[in-house]
């Protein structure tokens, strides 16, 4: 397994919900998993998937998967039409980022802004080939923005990922991020993906860490 230098978060690692997402695929798992994040996942370089659930980088463990019994939940559906500005476009930890970079032409472009209620929301034009990792990235950075404040960055630390469907390329998606809860230097947080309908397509649950 590779991570592409095109799938950065921070400018030298991998993001983090790329990462797990190509991990879980790779991996060839099915149904709610989840991938914790050991350290910063290296770009442009081989990994190895153990049979165990490991990802390894020669002898340097990089990440750990294993199945969830629990599926995550996700926030209620919000309107994107109601949210503050991308806080991303003017202080930006990460500006690069292949999730929500403002600096990332090829990236995914996915603007989380903050909800009347604090949560957060996005639109999210389905692009070509988005295969089950690029939900897992898609499901990433719209919940670590719930807790990101000026000056105090955040990284992934773990999350829970369940898709039920796949969206469609082309298809005008909603994502909503919320946070449940802040524990020293951790955050929790979850996230859901809703189809043109407004139906939940994945959910995902995550642990933050400020760097």
């Amino acid at each position: 397994m590779i991570v592409a230098a095109r799938f950065n978060g921070p400018p030298t690692s991998g993001n983090g919900g790329y990462t797990a997402g190509l991990f879980a695929t790779e991996a060839g798992a099915g149904g709610p998993m989840t991938v914790t994040l050991r350290q910063p996942p290296p770009l442009e370089t081989p990994l190895t998937i153990t049979p165990g659930g490991e990802l390894l980088d020669g002898d340097r463990l990089i990440a750990t998967i294993q199945a969830e019994p629990v599926q995550p939940t996700a926030p209620d559906w919000g309107d994107p039409t109601e949210a503050a500005a991308y806080a991303g476009f003017t202080d930006h930890p990460f500006p690069t980022c292949y999730v929500c970079g403002p600096a990332k032409s090829d990236g995914l472009r996915i603007f989380p802004g903050r909800l009347p209620d604090g949560r957060t929301a996005a639109n999210w034009t389905i692009p070509d080939q988005a295969g089950r990792e690029t939900v897992w990235a898609a499901l990433d950075c719209p919940g670590g923005w719930a807790i990101i404040a000026p000056g105090r960055p955040y990284v992934l630390g773990r999350i829970t990922v369940a898709i039920d469907a796949l969206p469609n390329p082309g298809d005008d998606c909603v994502i909503v991020g919320e946070c449940t809860g802040v524990e020293g230097r951790k955050g929790f947080v979850r996230t859901g993906l809703f189809g043109p309908d407004r139906r939940l397509l994945a959910a995902a649950s995550a642990t933050w860490i400020t760097v």
